[in-house]
Parts: C-alpha cells; sequence; structure tokens
C-alpha cells in the first residue's frame, strides 16, 4: 500500500511540476505580449477615455473596494507594504499594486499578501484581454496609440481585487498622481511620502510643480495623509485638501516619530497619531526614513478603520512581519552584500544615513547602475561619502545609463583612483568584491562589504545574479 501511495504521489507531484511549467510558459507569453505595448515609462498624462473606458467595460471594478492611495518621490512602496500588512492583521481581505518589479512581474498585483500565481495572472489577463482588444479598437480607429503597459496592468488588478473580492486595496502610483492609471480608483485615504524633484519631463521641474501633479490623487471627502514637507508642498497639498473638502493630517502636526532606537535587524520605534502614541514598535527596516513610513502607514490604516486607536498587539504583529525586497536588504555575507533601489538623489541620501546608522562597515565599495535620464552627478555626490571605491556598470535595461559616459561625471567626485568601470554587473560585482577583500587583507577592518544600489532594475538583476530572485 505504501508503495502505490508513494507511485501516486510521484505522478502527483510530476503533474504538478508540469502544470507550474506551463503556467510559467504561458505567463512569459503574457508578459511579452503586455510588455511590447509602449512601456511604462513612456506615459501618457490621460486617463478618463483610456484606463476609464477600458474600466468601464469591465464593470468599473475599483468602485468594488476601499482605497488607500500612495504618492510620493520616495518610500511609496515601503510605506505601501506597510500599509497593506497593518490592514491585513486587522482581518481584513486585501489587493497591494506597486511598481515596478523585481523579479516577475506578478509581485506587483497581491492579493492577501501573496502574489498572483503565474495561472492565475494569466487568467486574469485572458478576463481582461477582449475588453482591452475593443479599446485599442476605439483609440486605434480615434487615431491614437493602443493601451500602454501600465494601463493594462492596472485594469488587470483592479479586475484581480474585485473578482477575489478584497475588501480593501493599496495602490502605489505609477508616477504623478493626477492623470496617473491608478487614479481611476477614488481614495479613502491619501498618503503623500516626501516629495522631492523627479521624473521632470512628465512631472515639472521643481518639488511645487511636481506637488500639483500628485496632490491629484486627494478626493473630495477624502483624508490626506503627508509626510513632512518643503513649505512650498505644504502649500500645494493644503491647497488641494481645501479645494476638494478633504482633511489633512501632516507629519510633526498631528503626526509624529516620538522615538526611534536601533535594534537587531531593524528599529523600535513609538509613533503619535491623532488617536494615541504606540510604543515599542519593531520594524525590521532600517533607517530613519522607514519610521517615517511606518508613521504614514500607521496614521492611514487608523483613518481608513474609523480614526479609532488600534490594538497595540495587532499593530506589533503586523510591522513586526513587514518584508520590502531591495531597500537595503543583505542578499549575500562574506563578503556583506547589501542592495538597494536607491535611484535619485533624496534616495541615495537616505541609504548612506541607513548604513552608517545600522551596518558596522568601516569599508565600503559601491556597485552603481543609474538610468539615463537620472540625476547621476546628484546620486554620486550623496553617495561619495560612504564608498572607498565605486564600480560603476550597467543593468539589462535599455535604459540604462552607459558607465564610461557615468565615468567622467564620477571621477570629478570621487577622483580618479576611486572609479571603477565594468559593462557587466556579475563583473562589477567580482571587481567591487576583490576591492572589498583587498581592503580586509591590508587590515583595513574586518567590518567591510559591497552595496549594489542605482536603479530598480540594476538591483533586480542583482538579487538574480545572487540567488535572491
Amino acid at each position: 500500500m505504501s508503495d502505490k501511495k508513494s507511485r501516486a504521489d510521484e505522478r502527483a507531484a510530476a503533474r504538478a511540476a508540469a502544470d507550474d511549467a506551463a503556467a510559467r510558459e504561458d505567463l512569459e507569453r503574457v508578459y511579452a505580449h503586455i510588455v511590447s505595448r509602449a512601456p511604462e515609462h513612456d506615459v501618457a498624462p490621460t486617463i478618463d477615455d483610456r484606463v476609464g473606458r477600458l474600466l468601464e467595460l469591465l464593470g468599473d471594478p475599483q468602485r468594488s473596494f476601499r482605497v488607500i492611495h500612495l504618492t510620493g518621490t520616495n518610500g511609496k512602496s515601503s510605506t505601501a507594504r506597510m500599509t497593506e500588512r497593518l490592514v491585513r492583521e486587522h482581518g481584513l481581505r486585501t489587493g497591494l499594486f506597486t511598481s515596478p518589479h523585481l523579479t516577475s512581474v506578478t509581485e506587483r498585483i497581491c492579493v492577501d499578501g501573496e502574489p498572483l500565481g503565474a495561472a492565475r495572472f494569466v487568467e486574469v489577463w485572458h478576463d481582461v484581454h477582449p475588453y482591452v482588444q475593443v479599446v485599442d479598437a476605439e483609440l486605434t480607429e480615434a487615431g491614437r496609440s493602443p493601451l500602454h503597459f501600465f494601463e493594462v496592468l492596472t485594469a488587470m488588478a483592479f479586475a484581480a481585487f474585485a473578482d477575489t473580492p478584497v475588501d480593501v486595496a493599496v495602490l502605489e502610483v505609477g508616477m504623478g498622481g493626477t492623470w496617473d492609471c491608478t487614479n481611476t480608483a477614488d481614495a479613502d485615504v491619501a498618503v503623500v511620502t516626501p516629495i522631492s524633484v523627479d521624473h521632470e519631463r512628465w512631472l515639472g521641474s521643481t518639488p511645487a510643480e511636481i506637488a500639483e501633479v500628485k496632490a491629484g490623487i486627494i478626493k473630495p471627502g477624502s483624508i490626506a495623509v503627508t509626510a513632512e514637507q518643503r513649505p512650498e508642498v505644504d502649500e500645494v497639498l493644503a491647497e488641494r485638501v481645501a479645494q476638494v473638502g478633504a482633511r489633512m493630517l501632516r507629519e510633526d502636526v498631528e503626526l509624529e516619530v516620538v522615538d526611534r532606537r536601533v535594534a537587531v535587524g531593524g528599529q523600535l520605534v513609538a509613533l503619535r497619531t491623532p488617536a494615541a502614541t504606540y510604543t515599542e514598535i519593531f520594524v525590521p527596516l532600517h533607517g530613519e526614513h522607514q519610521a517615517h513610513n511606518a508613521l504614514l502607514a500607521l496614521a492611514s490604516v487608523e483613518q481608513l478603520l474609523g480614526g479609532r486607536v488600534l490594538d497595540g498587539g495587532v499593530v506589533e504583529t503586523a510591522f513586526a512581519d513587514v518584508a520590502v525586497p531591495g531597500r537595503l536588504e543583505l542578499v549575500r555575507s562574506s563578503p556583506t552584500v547589501l542592495v538597494d533601489v536607491a535611484h535619485n538623489p533624496h534616495g541615495a541620501r537616505a541609504l548612506v544615513a541607513a548604513l552608517d546608522e545600522a551596518f558596522t562597515l568601516r569599508t565600503v565599495v559601491g556597485v552603481v547602475g543609474i538610468m539615463a535620464d537620472k540625476d547621476a552627478e546628484g546620486m554620486l555626490a550623496e553617495l561619495e561619502p560612504a564608498f572607498a571605491h565605486v564600480v560603476l556598470t550597467r543593468s539589462s535595461s535599455d535604459r540604462s545609463a552607459d558607465p564610461i559616459d557615468v565615468a567622467e561625471v564620477a571621477r570629478e567626485i570621487f577622483g580618479e583612483d576611486r572609479v571603477h568601470v565594468t559593462e557587466r554587473l556579475d563583473e562589477a560585482l567580482q571587481v567591487a568584491t576583490n576591492l572589498a577583500e583587498a581592503d580586509d587583507a591590508v587590515g583595513v577592518g574586518t567590518g567591510t562589504g559591497v552595496v549594489v544600489t542605482g536603479s530598480v532594475v540594476t538591483v533586480a538583476d542583482a538579487r538574480i545574479l545572487l540567488g535572491r530572485g
């Protein structure tokens, strides 16, 4: 009997493996089709007659759940993940939509904390595809481009969430706010993380101009939860709140990080909201910026649930279970290798501060791959105090900057002897490791490491190379 059961188990495992392989092949085909559309960085600032039309044909799935919507320049994904985890710990079914992804597109659409499986992702695509074809045909007839990658993906997320169904969806904008695809949903709570200059081509060249676009996620009757901002940004957000009859909770006014202490694997924080002060909350993420992200997450969930005091045990359990891949993430030891998705000067500054606070590394070698449309000089200037050497390389993205061009800028900041260039990321990792180990060999200190940063794609590529993808 046991032999028969063993053979049956083996056959079942073989069938499951075959089904999984087939699902992954289907996923690759679907993803290839979606990504062949205009890429997500080639955005069109229109939503109503494109995504809005698609969602109308789908029965407006975005209206079937409550929404916490996040915008800002840095910290959106970390705050979104903390927010979703805290909502879920209250027994509510959750949807989470974030971007971009590190390894698989399925990471962007999560239900109850888990990415859609390959088979489910393909199933959602088949449900949505007929309506995509209708809208594509209408747009083509009008002389306009078919639906873009991110437009289709947003509709898929909303359809998946409505079909589950979820109680609450936590949505991260793709870019901006007012005309972002995700803004077809009306937020109960709109969260604005710190705003600085990024994506100038689409959003504007000053923080105030960018804030005008991002403020569009604040809807009539909603609650805006905002990080500490520059005065001119605060003014823009306050004007939007008054204009639409919303309510505003601001960091360092109604909200505050009262205390924070470095702890093993993260930090202990005390957070004040209008309802209470929550103390001794462990957040398993490094850096002061993550404490402020946790504050925004806590306040947004508190407001979603009516502004009441949340159970301390629920809050502690939720935050302790948060995971945000690619955010000062340890991916290898001996030597220490960390990855961080900082891709603008503000993010680089936060990375340097967190690295200094949380890790006892005397010598750090940076591996940096930057997108061509980013502020390389600003990023490298922020990173220079932390890196003994910098190894410039390129990611797998066709938008990656030529490392030879970036090196010309880097030498002005680091000096000739501290700048190294290699086209391939695997070679860059080896060069950086050799430099770190050389410092160990001459007795610079036992604490040496490598930090990979510069873009989300660079980090994603490194995680795959190091077996974490």
